[in-house]
């Protein structure tokens, strides 16, 4: 099983020299190009057979060029087999020109706008973000739900109020891991999972923990519940390379996610280390 390639579910490419990315000046260890030969020298000998592009918050004058860069990279790199790009979501309908433009590129399977960082924990369920949600599926796309822990009550209303469109949590929900909390998150992962719609990447967990001290027993209470809850057909890996680099590298969290899984059969581990995330990206049948 170890040797089995991976197809990673989360992976940000970019060059801040080539597009604008403001929220890195604030990050300098983040702060300078990662391509896929950073990628390379990041996994090590992990296998990763394909990887989904997820945009990386790009100024708002760059989300389109961003989906465009990474497609040019795509015909070089061919484990590039989706693009996750930005779209202005929150403009409902009004978004519609954007995704005319975004659907021409023939790799992008989804969209994300990030909601984390909004002050309102309700942002994502005003009326004109869910029918932005709900035109993505009428356009064939998924959605990457990107929140912090206490926004999920918001994002589970979301996903009830979207039964048609395909969704995918990221980052398990961000869970405080660094303070311990768990009981309300473990309640909002139950009903998220409760719905049909809904996956989830099992994903970004270390940088929610504390990055210096963090060991794989303090991130398995979370990992058990995200695996019990959702079951291996909507749950998918993600290395999220390289914002992971803030508190791991790729191959401890690689041994770090297969340690929580060891009991686990080797059809249930495929579909977690690639199966689940090439059907729901609908990825080349060669990865």
């Amino acid at each position: 099983m170890d040797e089995l390639p991976i197809i990673d579910s989360h992976v940000h490419l970019y060059d801040p020299a080539k597009l604008s990315y403001p929220w890195m000046a604030a990050v300098p260890a983040l702060n300078k190009p990662h391509l896929p030969g950073d990628f390379d020298r990041a996994r090590g000998s992990i296998k990763v057979a394909g990887m989904v592009f997820v945009e990386v918050d790009a100024a708002e004058g760059d989300r389109l060029a961003e989906a465009h860069w990474v497609g040019e990279l795509a015909t070089l790199d061919p484990r590039i087999g989706a693009i996750v790009a930005a779209a202005p979501v929150e403009l409902g309908e009004r978004m519609d020109s954007h995704l005319d433009k975004l659907t021409e590129l023939p790799l992008v399977r989804g969209v994300r706008r990030l909601i984390q960082d909004e002050p309102d924990p309700r942002f994502c369920v005003r009326p004109d973000f869910i029918e932005g949600v709900r035109l993505l599926g009428r356009r064939g796309l998924s959605f990457d739900i990107c929140v912090y822990h206490h926004q999920m009550p918001a994002a589970v209303e979301l996903a009830r109020s979207c039964p048609d469109v395909a969704l995918v949590l990221d980052h398990v929900g961000k869970p405080g891991i660094r303070a311990g909390l768990i009981d309300q998150w473990k309640a909002d992962i139950g009903a998220m999972a409760e719905l049909p719609n809904v996956w989830c990447k099992l994903s970004g967990m270390a940088t929610e923990a504390d990055h210096s001290r963090w060991g794989r027993d303090d991130l398995r209470p979370y990992m058990d519940h995200v695996i019990e809850s959702f079951g291996f057909d909507r749950l998918m890996f993600g290395g999220d390379w390289p914002v992971s680099t803030l508190a791991t590298d790729y191959a401890r969290w690689v041994e770090t996610v297969l340690w929580a899984t060891k009991t686990c059969s080797d059809t249930e581990r495929r579909r977690l280390m690639g199966g689940t995330a090439a059907a729901f990206y609908r990825l080349p049948q060669a990865l």
